[in-house]
């Protein structure tokens, strides 16, 4: 009973090990519901980027300036 066992677990991790190589990825991400969603994301990530640059440019313009 245990050579049987044994012989199992051994065949079904052989037969787990393939050479073949995996398939290639995806060329374009398929679109979904969520594009616009996520576009819409980014795009507001960018802008409060530029405005906390902004603010950090004014800043020490103001302290340049002595306020």
């Amino acid at each position: 009973m245990r050579n049987l066992i044994f012989l199992v677990a051994a065949t079904s991790m052989l037969a787990a090990c393939s050479s073949e190589k995996p398939p290639p990825p995806p060329q374009r991400p398929q679109p979904t519901v969520f594009d616009a969603q996520l576009k819409a994301l980014d795009k507001a990530k960018d802008v409060q980027k530029k405005m906390d640059q902004r603010k950090v440019d004014l800043d020490k313009k103001l302290k340049d300036e002595g306020g």
